[in-house]
């Protein structure tokens, strides 16, 4: 700063000194002047050359590190968003994973309750036909047992015809 300050001076000192130097120049810096106090000297464009060169020289390693700085900033979040959006990429393949796997084990047990079931309906089903076969059966014997029990009663009848007293013939 005191390299600022110093050259400030330098532009102060000359600035008094080059005052009545140049009409033309003086003209053209009530133009520029316009805004400023009339108590302020006014300065030549050298010396307000001299310190905006000496401003810009004092400021602008600092603006362009900053700006490298930034730069660099800039480009690092970049490759962090690139990385951020594999990431969650990732993790939306993993969630797709555990909704697959999910609905495998669904699968799986809606297969299992179809094997169950057809098991039992293969067991009512022979049960079934084992009760049919028995039911023939019985019918059957059933059949046969009123068959015999008919006959019987023919039987029977007969008998009792046979026993039956007969009028004897006159001979």
């Amino acid at each position: 700063m005191e390299e600022g300050g110093k050259s400030h001076g330098q532009a102060v000192d000359s600035s008094t000194s080059s005052q009545g130097h140049d009409a033309a120049a003086g003209e053209s810096l009530d133009v520029i002047d316009e805004g400023l106090p009339d108590d302020l000297p006014s300065l030549d464009s050298s010396t307000v050359e001299q310190l905006s060169e000496g401003l810009i020289s004092h400021y602008l390693p600092n603006l362009q590190n900053s700006k490298l700085a930034l730069q660099e900033l800039t480009q690092n979040q970049v490759v962090l968003l690139d990385t951020l959006e594999q990431e969650i990429s990732k993790f939306r393949e993993c969630n797709s994973i555990l909704d697959i796997n999910a609905l495998f084990s669904e699968a799986k047990y809606y297969h299992n309750k179809l094997v169950n079931i057809r098991k039992e309906m293969i067991l009512l089903h022979e049960k079934t036909s084992k009760l049919k076969k028995r039911a023939l059966k019985l019918q059957q014997k059933k059949q046969e047992e009123n068959l015999k029990q008919e006959q019987q009663r023919e039987r029977e009848l007969e008998r009792e015809k046979q026993l039956t007293a007969k009028p004897a013939k006159r001979t």
